[in-house]
């Protein structure tokens, strides 16, 4: 048996498929996964996202402290409530993991990180969190719903007395607020508008099932998993890990270099491969075909071979999408690739991603 969220046994009452998930009982699907994707690109679904590890860091000094553990910048952050991504790296530049970073006040910032790099994720920012005096609390006592779709937002807010409703619906992109119990932000993971919720866990039950009253679909891994990649979204442990950095997984939009006197742990070495040249890129793929592209297949460039670290059946384009590593000379949009499926080299196209953004074809 594995950790299990709040939300299991509703999971069971509602006839999901229950799989493992780096440890987790999670949902992959309640019947149809390709009904629950189209259901949260055209209205809204909800997932169970209880199992991410939600960490309250307080101090006098977190900004400082934050502006070295984390790659991209958080004295960005000036707006009690706006949100930030960013990778967390090794010295060597190393993927640990990518997060969700929120500034709540001058003394409390809270990070949303992956569940299956929950523990070494904790020992990481422990151990460099004690010399600036940082305490580091694990919110386990928490749940967390995302409600994605282009209804998404109205649906939940309508749950919510006023003046919360308004203020949830005024909310910008990336940014959340204390609602009463609930931790609103309009953040999530598949390409739609949305919020994620977090709430204390003895209400998440009740708030899903009054969801699905509203209409809003129960959705489970599989469609989440369909949608992230539509919308070119990394999957820590697919498409990035410890293994590589995000110059070459496509992130390097998520570090801030400047200023340049600010010293975040990987800086040095994310610096030497920025000035050595990348010698991989990413990119995404839409082959023509009828077949599928997956995780791991080799793909065949003038310039070396490259390999697909996400891939899929996209529901809403109805065709096979997937983002690769390739050679950097291989990297150009509208490029022509191989891609070894079954035994076969099949042709496929680079685009760049996303693939569909709110509801609609990019590629």
């Amino acid at each position: 048996m594995g950790l299990r969220t709040p939300l299991y046994d509703l999971h069971v009452a509602l006839g999901a498929r229950i799989v493992d998930f780096g440890g987790w009982d999670m949902p992959v699907n309640y019947g149809s996964q390709i009904e629950e994707h189209h259901a949260v690109r055209r209205a809204a679904g909800v997932f169970d996202v209880s199992h991410m590890c939600v960490v309250d860091l307080r101090g006098e000094r977190v900004r400082e402290f934050l502006r070295v553990l984390l790659a991209n910048d958080v004295a960005r952050l000036t707006r009690p409530g706006k949100a930030l991504y960013s990778c967390m790296l090794r010295e060597d530049a190393g993927i640990l993991d990518d997060l969700i970073v929120y500034f709540i006040d001058p003394s409390w910032f809270r990070l949303v990180v992956n569940a299956g790099t929950r523990d070494k994720d904790l020992a990481w920012i422990r151990a460099h969190a004690a010399a600036f005096g940082v305490e580091v609390r694990e919110r386990s006592e928490l749940a967390m719903l995302a409600v994605q779709g282009p209804e998404a937002r109205a649906q939940l807010a309508s749950l919510l007395g006023s003046p919360d409703a308004a203020a949830a619906l005024a909310l910008d992109v990336f940014c959340g607020a204390q609602l009463g119990e609930w931790f609103v932000a309009r953040t999530g993971y598949t390409g739609e508008d949305g919020f994620e919720v977090t709430l204390p866990a003895t209400g998440a039950a009740a708030l899903w099932t009054r969801l699905n009253e509203l209409g809003v679909r129960s959705c489970g891994l599989g469609a989440r998993d369909t949608l992230r990649l539509e919308a070119g979204m990394n999957l820590y442990g697919s498409d990035m890990d410890e293994s590589t950095h995000p110059l070459e997984t496509g992130l390097g939009w998520t570090v801030a270099f400047e200023p340049a006197d600010r010293r975040f742990i990987g800086r040095d070495a994310l610096e030497a491969a920025r000035n050595a040249g990348v010698a991989q890129r990413a990119v995404g793929l839409l082959l023509d075909e009828r077949a599928v592209m997956r995780s791991h297949q080799r793909v065949a460039t003038s310039a070396g071979d490259g390999t697909i670290t996400s891939g899929t059946f996209s529901p809403t384009l109805a065709r096979s999408i997937a983002l690769a590593r390739v050679p950097a000379a291989a990297a150009a949009v509208g490029g022509i690739v191989q891609v070894e499926v079954r035994g076969k080299l099949l042709e496929a196209r680079v685009v760049r991603p996303p693939f569909v953004r709110h509801g609609r074809a990019l590629v």
